[in-house]
């Protein structure tokens, strides 16, 4: 009985030991398998900065927005100090727009200004700034439904006005500040519409007081422009409703006389939308 006993003792030993060695030689292929599936190779590992730099603008220069943002983020990663992290860090703001990412450029940008207040290339970032701002994906839209940039919420132009004046301001021999110079000229007519769609849309709400105050605001604040016209024509159809006769023609010799080819007296304002616009509807 002992023999028996024994020798089954030692049967049940070797079995489990080579089931053992057997899982144990499976364990070990399936960890294997898993390590070389989950790490990749990056070609870049031992690349130095300027290598990096250098190749993420040829990928920008060939809009490859994707390896580009890679590249220069690797830059500031791998080489947070110097000059080359901080022409990635340019670089990536201008990618990052392009890859239509605006608020990730301009979180790129407020944190390069706060970091480098007085960096050499500080007028191209007051230029790109003004740039994302000035062109926001709404825009894009606006081109299909014909809806007036003055319709625009003014808060994306105020921020680009900001930007190129404080660019024509700061760094007048700047090679941006002529284009940023002619975009002021656009943004400040285009902000004092937005004044005179709000004046608008208090008149015909029938809030003719409030018409009136926004519309003169125009008047005061945008000197010269030509949505000073709208803005004049607004206050004097508010002043012929609420009665006051001797206001409401001086409102139209202020019209009459800045604008003498004006249409608005006789025609009033056309239809807000392109005659295939859907929107003309509502």
């Amino acid at each position: 009985m002992t023999g028996r006993l024994n020798s089954f003792i030692h049967r049940s030993r070797t079995g489990g030991s080579l089931l053992g060695a057997l899982l144990l030689s499976l364990s070990l292929l399936a960890l294997s398998g898993c390590g070389s599936k989950t790490q990749e190779y990056d070609p870049t590992t031992n690349w130095s900065a300027e290598q990096l730099l250098q190749d993420g603008k040829t990928e920008m220069n060939s809009a490859n927005w994707k390896t580009a943002k890679e590249r220069f983020i690797a830059v500031e990663s791998r080489f947070p100090f110097g000059a080359y992290a901080q022409q990635a860090m340019i670089d990536l703001a201008y990618v990052q727009w392009k890859d239509k990412e605006p608020e990730l450029a301009l979180a790129t940008i407020n944190r390069f200004q706060q970091q480098y207040p007085n960096h050499p290339a500080t007028d191209y970032i007051l230029y790109l700034k003004g740039l994302i701002n000035f062109t926001p994906p709404s825009a894009v839209f606006a081109t299909f439904t014909g809806q007036d940039p003055g319709e625009r919420d003014p808060k994306s132009l105020r921020q680009s006005y900001l930007a190129f004046n404080e660019l024509v301001e700061k760094y007048p021999d700047s090679k941006y500040t002529p284009d940023a110079r002619a975009r002021l000229s656009w943004l400040v007519n285009t902000i004092a519409m937005n004044e005179v769609f709000v004046a608008r849309y208090y008149y015909d709400r029938y809030a003719y007081v409030a018409a009136i105050n926004r519309a003169q605001g125009v008047i005061t604040d945008f000197e010269g422009v030509p949505a000073a016209e709208p803005a004049l024509y607004i206050m004097m159809m508010s002043y012929e409703k609420l009665g006051m006769k001797e206001m409401r023609d001086d409102a139209e010799r202020v019209l009459v006389k800045n604008f003498p080819n004006t249409t608005l007296i006789a025609e009033g304002f056309p239809n807000k939308y392109a005659a295939w616009n859907v929107l003309r509807l509502f």
